[in-house]
């Protein structure tokens, strides 16, 4: 990422191409938003835009511009670019339409794609089909139409490909101080990893929120991740639009059990970027990272003045990975000094109304939520629409609290008209985070708990050879077995007698199962526990002109699916699960993507429902899950290796004993 987008994000000067109506737009929205720099309109014949007198042409400019909002024909605008680039501009939005985005309507849209890129060379440019940018911290924008953003001296950055949600984020009445907005359009030439490396330079942003319709660079979101975390300036995601290359691979479990959109999930988490889905979430998620950056955990406390609303908050939480610590000695002593006998001590609590309007006493009592083993206190405040007079107690008591013991602290409303935005931004001035709806509180609390390192290991990109071979399961298991991976003992035979005389040279019960079937169970070809003696009728039965037989393994615990799937989007997808026949119908997955580390493995095992079964239900023995992790790490070695080949690949089931992890079938398709 080496692109300076310091003059086109944060300029001094600013000319606008074109004497449209978005242009007057651009001119008339900075003036508003009190931009001091100059503004040069250019147009080949309108005397006056704006009350600005008019350059006819580009090069009449008494500079280079540092930011030019090119608001013309797709056609001229290839013309424009050109002579700015020329010119030494400092950077451009691409209003115009028609380039990349419309070639299902215009073939042509690529061919003028590549020629805006090479117009550009080394000037960044934002879009084409792009409303620009707001940056709120210095009143620059270039910016066709309304927007809500008013000037701040330090807050959160958002970028999104769609100008309309923008636009609409822009207006926003939530107290969350918006330093920057850009929409990056089709990102012809300027990625949102990019431009989201170049917001975190400024270190008047907080965070970064980011609204992706995919991943066009990994190794640019690898490196901004890094960036990020380094900086200290946490990233969200709203990741939309599922991965439709995922979907190419159809043999194999994995790739239906695996979902287009898991590749994405576990790039995420990979990045250490939490994921939020829906707006409102969004918008609390950065508001809270905001104030106080990322919690340490998902430790919360809560307290209220009912019991219906401690109730819906503790039902609310279950399964999001959020947790109310239970009160220790020094909690419950401050609280029962500022409650008295009446209130039962709980987490989260009820604390009634019996020092309703007492702000000394509300204080006392909310600051005891606090403590080490909190990492968010949230008080539950619903200010009535009629008159909210009357609980400027409860704002009062917070700023109180944070003020006091620098506890993180959060004003939540249970529906979010119903926290005004006058008494939200005053919270936000004292350090108190103002949440709008609980749904979307906890959305907001489990995300900024979520902000991790990223990993370190870059990911292993596949290659796009079309897949055109699929290995018989005895080459997938012999080519796997080279990189480590316990196989069974087993021999191919083409007829009964081969297979007899096979089966007497290894040890009964076999399985054996016809060879060129992709799902085999579902075709009668596989048949387990057969005996010697029964070795020619079973392999007769079976009729396809090969067999697989091979000695069974015995002491099973459990049995786990582990596949991977060529992802051109994300990289391979590491899909871990339930194995065995019934593994679509149980859905118990997780996924990671190559190269996952051996601690990644362990603990994304972990995740599974059949966890339990593998650590040794009800007095069961447990599998060994030094070997299940060995057998993944071999089978990654294996797709490492072969990544330029590699579409997907399936052990299906990976069986799991008290001390081995044997694969017993297997399947690679590749190129």
């Amino acid at each position: 990422m080496s692109k300076d987008l310091t003059r086109l994000l944060r300029p001094n000067s600013i000319a606008v191409i074109g004497g449209g109506a978005w242009c007057q737009q651009v001119i008339l929205q900075a003036e508003r938003l009190g931009y001091a720099g100059q503004i040069w309109p250019v147009h080949p014949k309108a005397p006056d835009i704006g009350g600005h007198a008019v350059f006819t042409r580009l090069e009449d400019l008494p500079e280079a511009p540092d930011a030019v909002f090119i608001g013309i024909n797709r056609h001229a605008t290839i013309e424009a670019v050109h002579a700015l680039s020329a010119m030494g501009a400092g950077g451009a939005v691409c209003f115009a339409s028609g380039f990349s985005e419309a070639v299902a309507e215009d073939t042509t849209g690529g061919d003028l794609q590549d020629q805006l890129i090479a117009a550009a060379g080394d000037m960044p440019i934002l879009g084409p089909n792009c409303y620009g940018f707001i940056n709120a911290l210095d009143g620059a924008l270039l910016w066709p139409d309304q927007h809500g953003a008013t000037r701040v001296d330090k807050g959160v950055a958002v970028l999104t490909q769609s100008s309309n949600i923008s636009i609409n984020l822009t207006m926003q009445k939530r107290a969350l101080p918006i330093a920057y907005m850009v929409a990056c359009g089709n990102m012809a030439q300027t990625s949102q990893a990019e431009i989201a490396s170049a917001l975190i330079d400024d270190p008047r942003v907080t965070a970064v929120g980011l609204h992706i319709e995919g991943f066009k660079n990994i190794r640019e979101w690898e490196a901004l991740a890094a960036k990020a975390y380094q900086k200290g300036v946490p990233l969200v995601a709203l990741k939309v639009g599922a991965s439709e290359q995922a979907k190419a691979a159809t043999v194999s479990h994995t790739a239906s059990l695996a979902g287009s959109d898991a590749g994405a999930q576990a790039l995420l988490d990979r990045l250490g970027i939490p994921r939020v889905t829906a707006l409102p979430d969004f918008l609390e998620t950065l508001k809270l990272l905001h104030c106080y950056g990322p919690l340490p955990g998902g430790n919360i406390a809560s307290i209220s003045c009912s019991g219906g609303e401690a109730s819906l908050i503790a039902d609310m939480a279950v399964g999001s990975g959020l947790t109310f610590p239970s009160l220790n000695n020094d909690q419950r002593t401050q609280l029962r000094a500022a409650l008295g006998p009446m209130v039962a001590l709980n987490n989260p609590l009820d604390y009634h109304t019996y020092i309703w309007r007492d702000e000394g006493a509300m204080a006392q009592a909310w600051a005891g939520m606090t403590g080490d083993n909190v990492d968010l206190t949230v008080s539950i405040v619903d200010y009535p629409t009629t008159d909210p007079s009357d609980w400027v107690c409860t704002t009062r008591a917070a700023l109180n609290v944070h003020a006091s013991t620098g506890a993180r602290f959060a004003i939540a409303a249970t529906l979010p008209e119903l926290l005004p935005e006058d008494i939200a931004q005053e919270l936000m001035a004292g350090g108190v985070v103002p949440l709008m709806g609980l749904r979307e509180a906890l959305s907001a609390i489990r995300a900024a708990s979520q902000v991790s390192a990223p990993v370190d290991d870059p990911v292993c990109l596949p290659g796009r050879a079309k897949a055109s071979t699929t290995l018989t399961e005895g080459e997938a298991k012999q080519a796997l077995a080279a990189f480590g991976l316990s196989v069974p003992r087993s021999q191919t035979v083409r007829s009964p007698a081969a297979a007899l005389a096979s089966a007497q040279e290894m040890t009964a019960p076999f399985a054996i199962k016809g060879v060129g079937l992709a799902h085999k169970s579902e075709h009668g070809a596989v048949r387990l526990g057969v005996s010697a003696k029964d070795v020619t009728d079973v392999v007769a039965d079976i009729g396809t002109d090969e067999v697989l037989i091979e000695e069974m393994v015995t002491g099973t615990v459990a049995e786990v699916l582990v596949g991977i799937v060529r992802d051109p989007a994300h990289g391979f997808v590491l899909t871990l699960g339930a194995g065995g026949v019934l593994t679509e119908v149980l859905r118990d997955t997780v996924s990671l993507l190559v190269p996952s580390s051996a601690s990644a493995i362990r603990a994304a095992l972990t995740k599974l429902n059949i966890a339990p079964v593998l650590a040794g239900y009800r007095g069961q023995p447990a599998a060994d899950m030094d070997a299940i992790v060995a057998a993944v790490q071999a089978i990654q070695a294996y797709a490492i290796e072969n990544a330029d080949t590699l579409a997907e690949l399936e052990i299906n089931p990976l069986l799991c004993t008290p001390d081995k992890a044997v694969a017993v079938d297997a399947l690679i398709r590749k190129a």
